[in-house]
């Protein structure tokens, strides 16, 4: 082995053997900040993952270990994919849960590239069995889209500020890392990375990671709150919920201001802002910092449900139909208001009604 190969594999242990205490640190801080949550055990077994990714992407290993013996380790490395879109999931998602789908996913997509690997991917293949071996290598592309997908989902609405930049890392980075990657491997001899490229795939994902770390503070604003079953809202309460302590006056005042335009029909954050001739900015901080909500669907839907039991338990609204009330509170049919208020109540509308007014 000549210098420049002996300095070159000592540089890429290097850069592996810090990049999985990386991952450490980064799934270590996710547990932490939320033990058990979705986020935390995507993160944790996506770390876990790339760390397998790490070592069995090596030009060393690759180069000695038989082709067969590396297929366990090729499969799980390609399944970091679903790992990625069920995190992505997580992190923009407060109500996301892991469920049989994601674990069905990871297996499908070990199974298949397991299967790529050992049959399709030998030598002497027929045309059809060829064409599958690529587009079946093209499955982590597909999940990356995925990803891509729920990072921007209700982005718009999205009112917490650290988790809105974050979005934009996830696309940014973890969406361009897959393609890169998949990009090098496909130029590659047999899908093995040269020494060149196994150097650039670790520096995008040595970016990815130590933007991850550095985001922290968006990490945390984007974990879920862990809360009991939701108890019914008191009907009596005011429509507005309490402030921050860290009060703001301009946002307080335009909190107040937002509270008489929510039963417009169709109410978006950016027509809101319209209405209210304040930058969309600032009107995410003050429902967001003011108000405590995280996301702007789940403010107007929380506002609605209030102002419709308080309709619900007044005796002067008792001759009203349950969706003349719904209609009212800014709800466009009876079948979403319904289930929305029976989540929130644990009542159907019609039983919260003759039990609040049978009280009086």
């Amino acid at each position: 082995m000549s210098d420049a190969d002996l300095l070159a594999a000592l540089l890429d242990a290097a850069w592996r053997g810090g990049l999985i205490a990386l991952l450490a640190v980064l799934a270590g801080r996710l547990w932490r900040a939320r033990r058990g949550s979705a986020l935390a055990t995507t993160g944790g077994w996506l770390a876990a993952g790339l760390v397998v990714q790490l070592v069995s992407s090596a030009p060393s290993f690759e180069a000695r270990v038989p082709l067969l013996s590396q297929v366990p380790c090729i499969a799980v490395a390609t399944a970091n994919s679903v790992l990625f879109w069920a995190f992505a999931q997580a992190l923009f998602d407060d109500d996301a849960r892991l469920g049989p789908r994601h674990l069905l996913a990871w297996l499908a997509v070990v199974l298949l590239a397991a299967l790529n690997c050992s049959w399709l991917a030998r030598p002497g293949a027929s045309a059809a069995e060829q064409v599958a071996h690529v587009v079946l290598r093209l499955m982590p592309l597909g999940f990356a889209l995925a990803a891509l997908q729920a990072t921007l989902a209700h982005w718009r609405g999205d009112l917490v500020e650290p988790r809105r930049r974050l979005r934009l890392l996830v696309v940014a980075g973890g969406v361009l890392y897959t393609a890169a990657q998949l990009a090098l491997r496909l130029a590659g001899d047999d899908g093995r990375l040269s020494t060149a490229a196994a150097l650039v795939d670790l520096a995008g994902l040595a970016l990815l990671i130590g933007l991850m770390l550095r985001g922290g503070a968006g990490l945390a604003a984007a974990l879920p709150v862990v809360a009991e079953a939701p108890a019914a809202a008191p009907v009596d309460a005011p429509l507005a919920a309490e402030p921050s302590p860290q009060t703001d006056a301009a946002d307080l005042q335009l909190a107040e201001r937002l509270q008489q335009l929510m039963r417009d029909e169709g109410l978006t954050i950016a027509a809101l802002a319209a209405r209210l001739a304040v930058p969309e900015y600032r009107l995410r901080r003050a429902i967001h910092g003011q108000l405590g909500h995280r996301h702007f669907t789940a403010f107007v839907n929380s506002w609605r449900l209030r102002a419709a039991s308080q309709a619900l338990a007044d005796p002067a609204c008792r001759e009203q139909s349950v969706l003349h009330i719904a209609m009212a509170a800014g709800f466009q049919s009876i079948g979403p208001f319904n289930r929305a208020f029976k989540a929130a109540q644990g009542l159907t509308p019609s039983e919260f009604r003759r039990q609040r007014l049978a009280e009086t």
